[in-house]
């Protein structure tokens, strides 16, 4: 395998080219400070020069002997250092200079880079009689050619020597890449290049022993990885294959193709339906049960549902576990119902597989053929979405389609993510209402509202937000937060000395969970919740289940410090014989619907009932939603204490609430 640009080359490049950079600045630097020494050096030789003849000098202009100063400057001469001496007076005026050999000219550049000439100024004092002021200024020149000639040296010297330098460490460097890199990569590619078509799937990669933790060794690793998941998926692949084989339906696409033929060659106006059915039992049991057993439950379910069907039925597989009909003759929703619930009756049969019984579980999703055209795979994705509504509900569960599921399944999607996002980034608040003992005025208790920020930044609670919650299963995570939030609320009063108890509403759909207890257990141990502060509000229009599980359900919270309120009590599903089996089980408080109140005084007979009951049954009633003087007054005159409503307060931001009825 021919290589055009090899790394080698390429890395030896790269070397050289960042050598030559470095070792370029590196000329700069000491050739300039090679020459900074030079012209200390010149300066230094000029001052000795220059205090050898400064006092005959000094005396020569002292006499104004021009004569005898020229004679001592001519002396200067001989020292080849100097290109030129003069005398200059205090005011710049020149008296007298000495011109030395011609000096060769530099190039501009050079003398502007590196200050050239170079030149120093002495003082000439009188001696006899002294006079601070100079007499006159000695002023010596270097040779700039001499500092030029030196430049060309030490530059070419510099040059020659870091090129070499760049040279050798360019080639050392090259030679380790290509001993640790480029020789093991060309291996791997000759190896791979010269591979039989029939072993790439079995092909493994050498591990070298120098490369075990390096990028290469993690090149190799990540390669004989994939190949593994790539040979485990072509397995997997066969084996569904084979099963496919081994059930002879049609497939997708020829379905489609079956679908699409009956379309074309029936009349407009007759209707059939598709369905799709998912054996969930073929999912569940991957992995759990040999293949063989597989096998043998898909040939066994598969001969149970041809027994629903006639012949006429085109019957087709579209996965391992999910299978389509093309039912001619189910033309009206009855039939087609019909249909469906004989083969949710065969398939929920127990099967027995070589010692192995098993219950399966279908779900079956449904679509007519409707008056708007349709394409046969239009069909096939309806019954498909049907079939994957019918499973969000449950087991065993048949759904037509309609085109309400698909907009509900995106408003879901967006529902859910929503909810999520906002506990992520904050956009859930607790609101506190006050629970007011309207004898006194003094608040005897709170009840935790949740509160989701608004575009225009306001809180509220948008409508429906906890019946879709539970639809789309985000209220366990929703209910969670508000729990904890406000346990949080309670250890913060707490702290402060103060034990007001708190009441959060929790929906049916949570009490269901089966770690629901544990959850609250377990938060009231780590907040170090007093017993009793913490009140659930159960809604009594939520079926919470059998009365049994009800009551059993009540006595573990009351087991783990929690108190029970009944909220919406007369609204619900309560009967009086679920109600007298509070005396073993007490619940704390019943909270009267709005509803009842909102009548208050005209219509009084709702009110009177509940109070009756629970002055039968000996519990505290809270009275929700009052608003006026009248209804509080009504409602006192009838043994009710307890209020909670516009008329005291709406609910308020913690902070708020805190601030407004705890600061004292």
């Amino acid at each position: 395998m021919r290589v055009s640009r090899s790394l080698t080359i390429k890395q030896m490049a790269t070397v050289s080219g960042v050598s030559v950079v470095t070792i370029s600045i590196f000329i700069v630097i000491q050739l300039f400070h090679f020459v900074q020494q030079r012209r200390v050096d010149y300066a230094q030789q000029m001052e000795n020069i220059a205090h050898t003849v400064r006092q005959p000098l000094s005396q020569a202009v002292l006499k104004a002997d021009i004569g005898q100063a020229g004679v001592i400057l001519d002396s200067l001469k001989p020292a080849g250092v100097l290109a030129r001496a003069e005398v200059v007076l205090p005011n710049g005026l020149h008296v007298l200079h000495t011109d030395f050999a011609a000096e060769k000219p530099v190039p501009p550049l050079i003398a502007k880079l590196f200050e050239l000439p170079v030149q120093i100024t002495v003082p000439l004092y009188s001696v006899e009689p002294a006079n601070p002021k100079p007499l006159a200024l000695l002023r010596l020149r270097a040779d700039s050619w001499r500092v030029y000639q030196f430049i060309l040296s030490a530059l070419s010297t510099l040059v020659t020597t870091y090129l070499l330098l760049a040279l050798t460490l360019s080639v050392a460097l090259s030679w380790c890449i290509n001993k640790l890199m480029v020789r093991p990569l060309r291996r791997i590619a000759n190896e791979l290049h010269e591979l039989p078509a029939q072993d790439v799937l079995a092909h493994r990669l050498t591990l070298p022993s120098r490369h075990r933790g390096d990028e290469l060794g993690m090149l190799i690793r990540s390669y004989n990885y994939n190949q593994q998941v790539t040979a485990s998926a072509h397995s997997e692949m066969s084996r569904q294959t084979t099963r496919f084989a081994l059930t002879n339906l049609p497939n997708k696409a020829l379905f489609l193709a079956l679908l699409e033929e009956h379309l074309q060659s029936v009349a407009d106006d007759e209707v059939f339906t598709v369905v799709v059915v998912r054996i969930e039992t073929l999912q569940d049991a991957n992995g759990v049960v040999t293949d063989e057993q597989r096998d043998a439950l898909l040939l066994t379910l598969l001969e149970k549902m041809r027994q629903c069907i006639d012949e006429q039925t085109v019957l087709g597989q579209l996965s391992l576990s999910d299978f389509v009909l093309l039912a001619k003759r189910a033309n009206n929703p009855f039939r087609a119902i019909r249909l469906a619930r004989l083969l949710l009756m065969r398939l929920n049969q127990p099967v027995a597989i070589q010692h192995l019984s098993l219950r399966p579980n279908i779900s079956v999703g449904m679509t007519l053929r409707a008056e708007t055209p349709l394409t046969a795979q239009d069909f096939l994705s309806r019954a498909a979405s049907a079939m994957i509504s019918a499973r969000h509900q449950g087991k065993n569960q048949i759904l037509f389609f309609e085109p309400k599921m698909t907009e509900r399944a995106h408003k879901r999607l967006t529902q859910e993510h929503d909810i999520l996002q906002g506990l992520n980034e904050g956009q859930f608040a607790l609101y506190l209402q006050p629970q007011i003992d309207m004898r006194s005025g003094a608040v005897v208790g709170a009840e935790a509202l949740l509160r989701m920020r608004q575009p225009d930044g306001s809180w509220s609670l948008p409508e429906e937000l906890i019946v879709n919650a539970e639809e789309i299963g985000v209220i366990g995570a929703l209910g969670r937060w508000v729990l904890e939030e406000s346990c949080r609320v309670l250890a913060a009063w707490q702290k402060r000395g103060i034990n007001l108890p708190l009441s959060v509403n929790i929906s049916a759909t949570q009490l269901r969970e089966r770690d629901m207890v544990a959850h609250l257990q377990g938060l009231i141990q780590r907040h170090r919740i007093h017993a009793g502060s913490l009140m659930l509000e159960i809604t009594e229009t939520a079926q919470i289940g059998e009365p049994a599980l009800a009551l059993r359900l009540l006595s573990e919270l009351q087991q783990v410090g929690i108190r029970v309120a009944l909220d919406d009590f007369g609204m619900g599903y309560a009967n009086l014989n679920w109600l007298s089996q509070f005396k073993s089980v007490p619940i704390s408080k019943l909270k009267m619907d709005r509803s009842f109140v909102c009548a208050l005084p005209q219509d009084d007979t709702m009110v009177r009932i509940v109070a009756a009951i629970a002055s039968i049954i000996k519990l505290e009633v809270i009275a929700e939603g009052v608003e006026t003087s009248a209804q509080r007054d009504w409602l006192l005159a009838r043994g009710i204490h307890i209020g909670q409503g516009y008329l005291y307060s709406e609910a308020l931001p913690v902070a708020v609430f805190t601030e407004r009825y705890l600061a004292g």
